[in-house]
């Protein structure tokens, strides 16, 4: 019988859910609430490297290609990205950040930064310094 207070991947995907809850009611209160948790899997690359291709932003985000157009076109529609057409590829089309898109960068790195200082408060720097090495750990399984 699995115990969900001990079951590592309960306690991970739950802790997972209530940092983005937190985050997404501080995008909300910095002027953005369309903004869903899912979109940090197009955003977070494009903060990193703006102008990738479809292919490169679901493999830096471990999705289908299928899985990363949609939610490209939610991130398009909420006015975050644009997609244009590769130049070197007319095949491809390339994701880049949109005025709003860099606006929202600014915000959001407020908000993680603010929420992780939180969590360092709460659980102490050593263990917050543990977690970063044990998750980063865990993303390599």
């Amino acid at each position: 019988m699995i115990r969900t207070s001990s079951d590592v991947g309960f306690l991970l995907a739950k802790a997972a859910q209530r940092f983005n809850e937190r985050l997404v009611e501080r995008f909300a209160d910095a002027g953005y609430p369309e903004v869903r948790a899912s979109y940090g899997s197009v955003l977070v690359p494009l903060f990193e490297e703006d102008g990738l291709r479809l292919g490169q932003l679901a493999q830096r985000s471990r999705l289908s290609k299928q899985a990363m157009t949609s939610l490209v076109a939610a991130c398009e529609q909420d006015g975050f990205v644009a997609r244009q057409r590769d130049p070197a590829d007319g095949r491809a089309f390339v994701v880049s950040l949109t005025e709003r898109g860099h606006g929202f960068a600014e915000a959001a790195e407020r908000a993680t930064r603010e929420l992780d200082a939180e969590l360092a408060a709460v659980i102490g720097t050593r263990n917050h310094q543990a977690l970063v090495k044990a998750l980063k750990g865990v993303i390599q399984l």
